[in-house]
């Protein structure tokens, strides 16, 4: 029985229901779990100096010392013997044209040029470029002035998604310096180790040919 005027559940002293109750103080629990600030996201690196990461990684212990030149200038970091030249790259440096596809030296993708001679950047270490020159493909353009393979992949279509393109790119540049684009089936065999999986290869040869002519 309850006493009257007042409904099953219903505390006549305090005057509202233990259901009520419930939920109103579910309501302040959530209230008081959501946080009144929001951290801002940490500003961007500028391509070629060390993210916030990797200068607080400078101190750490077990690192070593490696110069390289990048792109022309010559950088003296601090890394971890086992990381790639590929994580360095991007993850250090802030070079992310080149990417990270396979990360076992299969698609072609992380594909740079250590003295002239293009590498799969995610098989080589940092420490083993000591005292090389590493060209990416930032820094491949002259100024404003595209690169003439840059600049054949864009007019003959070489790409779809893009993702391999950097890769494709750099393979190119290199396979005309090792004298390798003579034919289609030079270009193509010499090409195979960078994978396209949009298949724009018929426009990635076209545009390896026409680079060759400007660059010739």
């Amino acid at each position: 029985m309850h006493p009257p005027n007042s409904a099953e559940g219903q505390n006549p002293v305090e005057g509202f229901s233990r259901r009520g109750f419930i939920g109103q103080a579910t309501v302040l629990a959530g209230a008081a779990a959501i946080p009144t600030t929001i951290a801002a996201p940490p500003a961007a690196a500028a391509p070629g100096a060390l993210t916030e990461e990797a200068a607080a990684l400078e101190a750490t212990e077990n690192l070593v010392t490696v110069d390289l030149k990048i792109n022309g200038t010559v950088r003296k970091i601090r890394v971890d013997p086992r990381s790639t030249l590929l994580d360095t790259l991007r993850e250090r440096l802030a070079l992310t044209g080149t990417k990270k596809g396979c990360d076992r030296g299969q698609c072609g993708a992380c594909t740079v040029h250590v003295d002239g001679r293009r590498v799969v950047s995610c098989l080589t270490l940092a420490a083993a470029a000591d005292g090389h020159s590493v060209t990416t493909i930032e820094g491949l353009a002259d100024g404003d002035e595209l690169h003439p393979m840059q600049q054949a992949f864009i007019d003959h279509d070489g790409f779809q998604c893009g993702f391999c393109t950097p890769g494709q790119i750099m393979s190119a540049v290199a396979l005309v310096k090792e004298g390798h684009a003579g034919s289609d089936d030079d270009i193509r065999e010499f090409m195979s180790g960078n994978i396209c999986r949009c298949s724009a290869y018929p426009n990635i040869v076209s545009a390896i040919k026409d680079g060759r002519e400007a660059t010739s």
